[in-house]
């Protein structure tokens, strides 16, 4: 497998430090953040210097009922071409449910959600996997994701379920250490254990990155310097194979220059630290000793080999069934309709789906719309500017009461659109500038819907207009008698 190196996530925002960084050896960009036509220049700059660059796709869905959309996986591999990249990576997650498979409208979570580690989902899965490598010029790793909530009913851990992944398609993976970290706070589960069932030698590269507790929930916001708990996954990861890539991921509340480079060193430093060490020929374990019987590094907690072992009772019942690698119609439908179901209590406010947590289900869904209005104040930034202190209040009752269906930029629209109509701000000069804003970026739309729109926002200029004169003559009465 390609040797990577040391990298970080390359992002608009601190493009310059990441040129300036030493010891980058490649950097990651996010897939749908880029347009295979116009590179931008930091990229380009990167690029003709030897600096790898690995396109990181988050709008697949491989973990969803529905086959992937061929329109996104062209766009992506034009992405991969034009980055000249020698892998490109997704995550094990979905993101869109509803839609023909379960005859209802098209909900989207704009986040990453878990898959359910059963058999079932599994099929689909790989399905998805093997249709998405068969569409893209380059070797295809998938990432383990973070989650908050768990799926009742799960047939395998995640080590196992991974494991089944790439026994079955071959795929490569991207194990994110902040993400079992955060799995490991929020589920319950053991980091070492995951590890210890994970076909390391299928490893593309790994990620790096920080984040958060608050109410006894780890939140992987990508925008906190990385925690000592993470390095030690990561160090848990490094006793047992050389990953070919180690990455430091960060979003958002970027630090200066120096804190980026000090936690890049501590990466390095965690690395060499823990490197496993040949003995007699082979790779050194976790639990090995020296000569003299000292420990040199500590034995993680046993973990099961169901899903690696062939003749497990679990795997012969699934063999048994509908056959490991088949997919039906009646497959998907079921798997739609589950993922359906908990992106609808999530995001639209149904009953939550009998066996999960409503309490965990509530804090998922409060971090979905709040995570909602934070991307749509980056992709218009205009709107957030226009309504001030009132656009996250305003954002989070028009989220309460209706879910995205079409991306960001659609929801923006949305957002202003139903702002317009239904609860027009009382600041005349704000919905002037609030309806210019949506007239210039809804571009072409039925006219008797834009008319309908445009209409409301002057109906309610006008009426806080006459709202004011009729106070203004009554103030001058009073004052004349």
């Amino acid at each position: 497998m390609e040797r990577l190196g040391i990298g970080i996530g390359w992002r608009p925002e601190i493009a310059d430090t990441v040129e300036r960084l030493p010891g980058i050896d490649w950097v990651e960009a996010v897939a749908e953040n880029i347009c295979p036509g116009h590179i931008p220049e930091s990229l380009l700059r990167l690029r003709a210097r030897g600096t790898k660059v690995i396109p990181h796709g988050v709008s697949l869905g491989l973990g969803g009922a529905d086959r992937p959309d061929a329109d996104r996986l062209a766009d992506l591999a034009a992405r991969v071409e034009a980055l000249g990249a020698p892998l490109v990576t997704e995550h094990i997650a979905f993101v869109r449910a509803g839609g023909p498979l379960t005859a209802s409208p098209r909900l989207e979570a704009g986040h990453l959600l878990p898959v359910p580690r059963t058999w079932e989902a599994l099929r689909v899965l790989c399905e998805n996997v093997r249709i998405a490598q068969g569409s893209l010029p380059v070797p295809l790793a998938l990432e383990n994701i973070a989650a908050l909530i768990n799926w009742p009913g799960e047939e395998m851990t995640e080590g196992q379920f991974l494991a089944e992944l790439v026994e079955r398609t071959g795929v490569r993976l991207l194990i994110d250490v902040a993400n079992l970290h955060t799995n490991h706070v929020n589920r319950g589960e053991d980091p070492a254990a995951a590890l210890d069932e994970l076909p390391v030698e299928a490893i593309a590269y790994v990620h790096v990155a920080g984040g958060m507790e608050k109410d006894g929930v780890w939140h992987d916001t990508h925008g906190h310097p990385v925690t000592r708990p993470i390095l030690d996954i990561l160090a848990e990861l490094r006793s047992r194979t050389d990953p070919p890539g180690v990455l430091l991921e960060r979003d958002e509340n970027f630090p200066p220059h120096e804190e980026l480079a000090a936690e890049l060193t501590e990466i390095r430093t965690t690395l060499t630290a823990h490197r496993s060490q040949p003995t007699t020929g082979e790779t050194q374990r976790p639990g090995a000793t020296d000569r003299e019987g000292t420990a040199l590094l500590p034995a993680p907690p046993a973990a099961p080999r169901t899903a690696r072992n062939p003749g497990s009772g679990s795997r012969l019942r699934e063999e048994a069934g509908q056959g490991a690698n088949a997919t039906t119609a009646d497959t998907r439908t079921r798997v739609a309709l589950t993922q359906t179901a908990l992106l609808s209590a999530l995001v639209a406010g149904t009953p939550a789906p009998e066996g999960f947590d409503s309490t965990r289900l509530r804090v998922q869904s409060r971090a979905l719309a709040g995570k909602r209005a934070d991307v749509v104040a980056k992709v218009a930034p205009e709107l957030a500017e226009i309504l001030g202190d009132g656009y996250r209040p305003a954002f989070l009752a028009y989220a309460r009461s209706l879910p995205m269906s079409d991306g960001y930029r659609r929801d923006a629209l949305d957002f202003a659109e139903r702002l317009l109509v239904t609860d027009p701000p009382s600041d005349a000069a704000v919905r002037r500038r609030l309806t210019h804003w949506w007239q210039d970026h809804s571009g072409p739309r039925p006219t008797r819907r834009a008319t309908r729109i445009v209409r409301a926002a002057r109906a309610a200029i006008t009426r806080e207009t006459k709202r004011r004169e009729t106070k203004r003559k009554g103030t001058k009465r009073k004052g004349t008698k």
